[in-house]
């Protein structure tokens, strides 16, 4: 199964401000992201992401497969979702029993960095959004891990932003 890490990123590599805020994330950048998970048919993400999503209304993301990875007991009062304790290599697992050919992983850093800790990405996409934090939340949570990249593209989505699109070397 191919896995896709896509990311919106400051350009100093925070996914959020310290207090989950990610307002500085463009609506062309939403766009984007929205366009291809819906396109791969699902959505990978942790709990932080999902309490955010749901706290701004868009959550459960539509046209698509959401699956939070939680340790917490949640209800799941829709359609379309699982909350699961499993591990990345099990939640590959499921969506290929369901099915699918690709995993899209969509944040945040402990996901992120449990995908990467595992050897699990094969293709990352990064939204630079023309930001610096001093403080934030970083694409990747402190895990014991290193990958070389290849770029594969680079392409304008708007004045001020660029998205890298890369490979991960095995």
């Amino acid at each position: 199964m191919k896995v896709i890490l896509y990311m919106a990123i400051t350009a100093n590599g925070m996914i959020a401000k310290e207090n989950d805020d990610t307002r500085f994330i463009s609506k062309t950048e939403w766009k984007s992201f929205d366009e291809m998970s819906k396109k791969i048919g699902n959505l990978i993400m942790g709990r932080r992401t999902y309490e955010i999503s749901l706290a701004e209304g868009t959550f459960p993301y539509p046209d698509r497969l959401n699956i939070v990875m939680t340790n917490r007991s949640t209800a799941n009062k829709w359609e379309k979702v699982i909350f699961t304790k499993k591990s990345p290599k099990d939640v590959l697992q499921l969506l290929e029993r369901m099915g699918f050919k690709t995993a899209f992983v969509g944040g945040g850093g402990t996901v992120n960095a449990s995908f990467m800790e595992e050897n699990l990405i094969d293709e990352i996409y990064l939204d630079i959004e023309p930001v610096i934090l001093g403080k934030g939340i970083k694409l990747f949570a402190d895990k014991k891990f290193e990958s070389k990249l290849k770029l594969i593209g680079i392409k304008k989505l708007s004045k001020n932003e660029i998205q890298l699109h890369y490979s991960v070397e095995r």
